[in-house]
């Protein structure tokens, strides 16, 4: 009874393991063709506790093949860094998109791009007044 279970609990365990196995086998990608120019995509309008993941191009069957972008759901205190294509000594490595920890300045988190996150600004429009004081928060152009 102890072996069968045992058995059973190592065939469970080397069936979780295969997801991990792929994306790792994924991420060291090394190729002498070059990807080719990404295409143009419509990004949909912005889903909440969202971040879109730009499509890219992935090596399968020996040739290069379009993914689609998408929306991953976020992970609070990271940002998403996109898949690519980088070129080291005329060959190409891919880089599998993964999460970061840390914000990303300029886009989308720091609104006016000061150095500090939207949720620690105090002075949203540069003008040296506290938002708590200002009549109009939101205005650069304070008379």
């Amino acid at each position: 009874m102890f072996k069968k279970i045992l058995i059973a609990s190592l065939v469970a365990t080397s069936f979780g393991a295969l997801p991990a196995l792929s994306s790792a086998a994924e991420r060291a990608i090394v190729i002498t063709q070059p990807p080719p120019p990404p295409r143009e995509e419509r990004i949909p309008q912005a889903r909440r506790g969202h971040e879109w993941a730009p499509g890219h191009w992935v090596w399968r069957n020996g040739r290069h093949t379009w993914v689609a972008g998408h929306w991953v759901r976020e992970r609070r205190g990271s940002h998403w860094v996109a898949d690519q294509w980088i070129e080291r000594n005329g060959r190409w490595q891919y880089v599998a998109g993964h999460w970061e920890r840390g914000t990303r300045m300029g886009a989308g988190r720091d609104r006016d791009r000061d150095g500090v996150p939207n949720r620690y600004d105090r002075d949203r429009d540069n003008d040296g007044v506290p938002n708590r004081f200002d009549q109009r928060p939101n205005n650069p152009n304070r008379s």
